[in-house]
């Protein structure tokens, strides 16, 4: 998980059980974060912020702090996000829609490495 985002996660400090969104523009920069018990409320909650808060995410990546499941991408197709990271792995049919949503799915996200499931264009190697 992206640590500008675990920064912000007040409820998950306060009792470890809720998952994080965080949206990122395209130079790598955080502009939302969002919590909640369940995962695709998270999204929920970070898109909407978004959205009231006139921040586009078309273009975006979005940072998971569970799994990347066929709803989750659905939901950032739709926004027009292209870039899912998520630090478990993918339902299958997240990395089908994925790829037919020209999204960059990437699983498995630690610190120094991840699996990139789809479109690796948008993923710079070494810094």
């Amino acid at each position: 998980m992206d640590r500008a985002v675990r920064e912000q996660q007040v409820l998950f400090q306060a009792c470890g059980g809720t998952h994080a969104v965080g949206i990122f523009d395209g130079r790598g920069q955080l502009l939302v974060v969002a919590e909640d018990t369940g995962r695709h409320n998270a999204l929920d909650k970070a898109i909407g912020k978004s959205l009231l808060g006139g921040i586009p995410v078309a273009g975006c990546g979005v940072v998971l702090s569970g799994r990347a499941s066929l709803e989750i991408v659905g939901k950032c197709a739709r926004a027009g996000i292209e870039l899912v990271s998520a630090i478990s792995a993918p339902t299958s049919l997240a990395v089908e829609v994925a790829e037919r949503c020209n999204i960059t799915l990437c699983a498995f996200v630690r610190e120094s490495r991840a699996t990139v499931l789809s479109h690796p264009r948008r993923v710079l190697v070494g810094r």
